[in-house]
């Protein structure tokens, strides 16, 4: 199971394991005070999509678009949340103030549908 959180809001019990997918550290937050497991910079949006995005919603699909094709040029980035995911619960952890349209949320979704095409053992 993969579930995204704000990197504001308390870790949880069954947060799982916890990874910053965040180019940029979140603001006002100790590195001591983030409870986390890894950060991985490398999965997050490039700094010039983010730039070109600016959280502006009419800018969404696009920026869906584009981050998905950016995921598609560089699986090395997210297999290791793939391959955390195969193994437990995964909490995806983000900065931005808006819930619903966000970096972290786009990546849930492509890491779901990979999931999802899971190779199936062949039968004998």
């Amino acid at each position: 199971m993969i579930q995204i959180k704000r990197t504001y809001e308390p870790a949880a019990r069954g947060d799982g394991r916890r990874i910053l997918v965040e180019r940029l550290w979140p603001r006002g937050i100790a590195k001591e005070a983030l409870v986390l497991d890894a950060w991985m910079k490398d999965v997050a949006p490039s700094t010039a999509l983010r730039q070109w995005f600016g959280h502006r919603v009419e800018r969404w699909e696009e920026f869906r678009r584009r981050y998905r094709a950016e995921l598609d040029a560089n699986p090395e980035a997210w297999q290791p949340i793939l391959a955390a995911a195969r193994r437990g619960r995964v909490t995806l952890l983000y900065s931005a103030r808006d819930t619903a349209h966000n970096g972290a949320a786009v990546l849930r979704e492509y890491l779901l549908e990979r999931l999802r095409m899971r190779p199936r053992r062949q039968r004998r």
